[in-house]
């Protein structure tokens, strides 16, 4: 293979004259930089070490991007797949239930048993892909734990009092011992 130089006036694109004049100025510049101690700093070196760096930079966030998105659709698959699995039925239709999601009042029906364990806080509604759900407490925790996105209504756990309970009105001492 022949040098650019040469193949450059083979083309016809310069001429011998300007070929040797680039090869004194050439040498010239290095006989200087000797002399003086300087470093040439080559430039197209410097830009393509450059050029470099910066598509590493920007091929790592493209992988952090799609590692988070991964990792998002992952979260959403574990989120359906406990919702699918725990999912409880709404049973006979017989009360409209109210509740409040994104300042909008929504209900449905659900039976009274339902009802009464909504009310208790052993179970929770959930929303996924705009359909509402009932799931267990601690179902929706390990939802909330994952994205609070998804969680519609957990009310606390109330102890179901028995209204023919005698004893119903009377606190036990927290220092009793049996």
């Amino acid at each position: 293979m022949s040098s650019l130089q040469e193949q450059l006036l083979k083309a016809g694109l310069t001429t011998k004259d300007k070929a040797n004049k680039a090869k004194s100025a050439k040498r010239k510049q290095a006989k200087i930089n000797r002399k003086h101690k300087i470093e040439s700093v080559d430039e197209s070196k410097a830009a393509a070490q450059q050029a470099i760096a910066d598509q590493a930079e920007k091929a790592r966030q493209l992988n952090q991007q799609k590692n988070a998105k991964a990792e998002e659709r992952a979260i959403v698959a574990q989120i359906k797949q406990l919702i699918e699995t725990n999912g409880q039925s709404r049973g006979k239709p017989a009360i409209n239930f109210n509740f409040s999601h994104n300042g909008q009042i929504k209900s449905f029906e659900v039976s009274n048993e339902v009802h009464r364990y909504l009310t208790n806080g052993r179970l929770a509604i959930v929303n996924f892909d705009s359909e509402y759900s009932l799931v267990p407490p601690a179902v929706a925790e390990k939802i909330g734990q994952r994205s609070q996105d998804y969680l519609v209504l957990i009310n606390d756990v109330k102890e179901e009092v028995d209204e023919d309970d005698p004893y119903a009105e009377y606190q036990i001492p927290d220092d009793l011992m049996w």
